[in-house]
């Protein structure tokens, strides 16, 4: 009995695993800088779900992203961003959906792994690789996802002009949290 105990108090590394991401859950967090100062926004999550096998590397399910929340606290600079950078109204969702995971999940623990996947905005899939710091208890997952999107060279327009100099990445951090099912 003493050893089934000592066990259990053993983090799990390799397993299979499902998160539910909703909206009231998840925080996505952008930055833009420049010249002059940095410039930072939110968008909303519309849904997604992601299972993943760290012993197997396998993952799947998608992450919907609304473009169309696309907020930066300046209606002026976001009317801009929505019509000549991100043509909302004609892409109103960029998706992420998983394909591999690499590294191991500690359950309960802190672990850094790296997520694998296809995501598209702008109308057009890019291969793309997410940096997941989390921190899990046995049923429970908190995360911070963190990756750079070169949309200039991925055929965005480029919102600098002679008096204003952006960057050409867009750096974008998404925390979650929510119950870590094991499959």
């Amino acid at each position: 009995m003493l050893l089934a105990l000592a066990a259990s108090a053993v983090p799990a590394f390799g397993a299979a695993y499902s998160l539910e991401l909703k909206p009231e859950n998840t925080k996505i967090h952008w930055t833009l800088g420049d010249i002059l100062h940095t410039v930072n926004g939110t968008f909303n999550l519309e849904h997604g779900t992601i299972e993943f096998d760290t012993q197997t590397g396998k993952a799947s399910g998608q992450m919907v992203v609304d473009v169309l929340s696309g907020n930066s606290g300046s209606e002026a600079r976001d009317s801009r961003m929505h019509a000549n950078v991100l043509e909302s109204e004609k892409y109103a969702e960029a998706t992420f959906v998983p394909g591999r995971v690499e590294g191991a999940l500690a359950v309960p623990g802190t672990s850094n792994i790296k997520l694998y996947g296809m995501f598209t905005i702008h109308g057009v899939a890019h291969e793309m690789a997410m940096d997941v710091q989390a921190t899990t208890t046995v049923d429970q997952i908190r995360a911070t996802i963190s990756f750079d999107v070169p949309y200039v060279s991925w055929g965005m327009k480029d919102p600098s002009n002679f008096l204003l100099k952006v960057n050409k990445t867009v750096k974008v951090s998404i925390e979650v949290s929510g119950a870590l099912q094991k499959r």
